[in-house]
């Protein structure tokens, strides 16, 4: 799918790589771009790029009216890219199971939320590209980073089954798996995580291309970073070689 002149919705757009994504899809021509966050008012960096083609948009995917009023304010979009996200760090059998439950209900759940409320705008703009930022955590357990994986291997499949449902509208559906990104969340997991500050970094703009990049190449799986690509190879060579790489992580 060609991005330029395409209208995009990028949620959790206000920081991180839903920030660096409005700056890839703008360089590449997009025609508008909806920048999606709880509060609008945290996007003004973000919409001071092009404030004739950045609309900052009122969006928390945990609140099904704010979702259902998002799609009727951005009724034009033919990208949809699923950025938003939560973490909690912790063992699952020790953790505040509240915790547990708001990555999920994020993480999982809002997603599907913002599916099921954009797809038929996506199809009735004549079909484009729907983009979920998952992660390589998605293919290993990491004990201590709580519901996080959980959540994210949840949306891979969530992923695998809506790209059939889709495919039929004119949708395309991505898988993008970053590695570690230098963003605030990483910031959170390396404070908790000593191990993972041994892992390289790639910046949020970097990411952001390669995401780019593989929407328009029409890859159903976009691994976005080296580390990201390193794991990408090796999963589709051992599944439990990674599995095993990823829960070994503490």
């Amino acid at each position: 799918m060609r991005v330029q002149n395409a209208v995009v919705l990028v949620t959790g757009a206000n920081r991180g790589i839903g920030s660096a994504l409005v700056t890839a899809f703008l360089e590449r021509g997009a025609a508008r771009v909806h920048a999606g966050a709880r509060d609008p008012g945290t996007l003004a960096a973000v919409t001071a790029q092009d404030p004739e083609r950045v609309h900052p948009l009122a969006l928390d995917i945990t609140d099904p009216t704010s979702v259902t009023s998002a799609a009727l304010t951005a009724s034009d979009v033919t990208v949809l890219v699923n950025n938003a996200g939560t973490h909690a760090m912790g063992h699952l059998l020790e953790m505040d199971l509240r915790d547990v439950e708001a990555v999920m209900n994020t993480n999982w759940l809002g997603t599907l939320r913002v599916l099921r409320a954009f797809a038929p705008v996506v199809e009735s703009n004549g079909g484009g590209a729907v983009a979920n930022v998952i992660s390589v955590g998605a293919f290993g357990g990491t004990p201590s980073m709580g519901g996080y994986p959980a959540s994210k291997a949840a949306l891979n499949a969530l992923t695998q089954a809506v790209r059939l449902d889709l495919a039929p509208r004119g949708i395309a559906v991505h898988a993008v798996f970053p590695g570690p990104v230098d963003t605030d969340m990483l910031r959170l997991t390396t404070d908790t995580l000593p191990a993972m500050t041994g892992f390289p970094r790639a910046t949020t703009a970097d990411v952001a291309r390669a995401i780019v990049d593989g929407v328009e190449a029409d890859a159903e799986e976009i691994f976005p970073d080296p580390f990201a690509e390193q794991i990408g190879e090796e999963w589709r060579r051992d599944p439990k070689a990674v599995e095993r790489r990823l829960t070994a992580i503490e």
